[in-house]
């Protein structure tokens, strides 16, 4: 067997000559085959829906999206109008009859006006709720001075737990529409593709200098691999 220190020395000395490759990443074909496989949710339909009209940028007829869909994002063909459909509900899909015929289009830079105008009307009444929150707390305060229960303390009392109420919901609300605000969903599947592509790279390096040990020193990639504990799974990221 082959000292450890001496496998050590050797590629620390030989690191340098380790050839780079590129990282390896998905085909169109196999990303369909893994989406027909796990089978999507509405959501995910909806979602990748939208991601196919910002990509084209462009006025579609439904049957130009039942062609589409299938073949660029996985979505079946039979699914397709109630997808649209529900994207047109929420305003997230535009359409308008043309002649004789319907079209559908979403535009990036819309969506993205429409959710900073809704958060803005959802900060603002949050805003205008947090104000009467504390003017019922500051009355509430005043009315328990010096008195005990009495019908304007209760009246105040049911008011402030209706307004805590309804703060909550418009925080939920406002969290909800910050989560899918195209921007910063767009900066976290960046990073995701940054963060894959350096795990891939260092994978790509390790199988290149277990190659080098294997020629330079003549022995078994399991010797390799016990020798420097490398996992018997151990593969490029998907």
């Amino acid at each position: 067997m082959i000292p450890s220190w001496r496998l050590i020395d050797s590629v620390r000395f030989n690191s340098s000559l380790a050839p780079s490759y590129e990282t390896p990443t998905l085909t169109g074909e196999s990303s369909k085959i893994m989406s027909k496989k796990k089978g999507l949710s509405f959501e995910e339909k909806r979602t990748r829906m939208v991601e196919l009209l910002y990509e084209k940028k462009d006025f579609f007829q439904l049957k130009d999206l039942e062609r589409m869909a299938p073949k660029e994002k996985g979505i079946t063909s039979q699914s397709v109008k109630e997808v649209v459909q529900s994207l047109v509900d929420d305003a997230m899909v535009d359409t308008d009859k043309i002649g004789t015929s319907i079209y559908f289009w979403a535009f990036p830079s819309k969506a993205s006006q429409n959710r900073k105008r809704k958060l803005q009307d959802l900060t603002s009444k949050l805003q205008e709720l947090q104000a009467k929150k504390q003017d019922l707390q500051k009355q509430l305060a005043k009315a328990k001075v010096g008195k005990e229960d009495s019908d304007e303390r209760s009246t105040v009392m049911s008011d402030l737990q209706n307004q805590r109420n309804r703060k909550q919901q418009l925080e939920a609300e406002l969290a909800k529409y910050r989560e899918s605000d195209p921007e910063v969903l767009e900066k976290q599947k960046r990073e995701t593709d940054m963060a894959l592509e350096a795990a891939n790279r260092w994978t790509d390096n390790v199988f290149s200098i277990k190659s080098w040990v294997q020629k330079k020193f003549c022995c078994e990639e399991s010797v390799i691999d016990k020798q420097f504990d490398i996992p018997s799974d151990f593969d490029y990221l998907e």
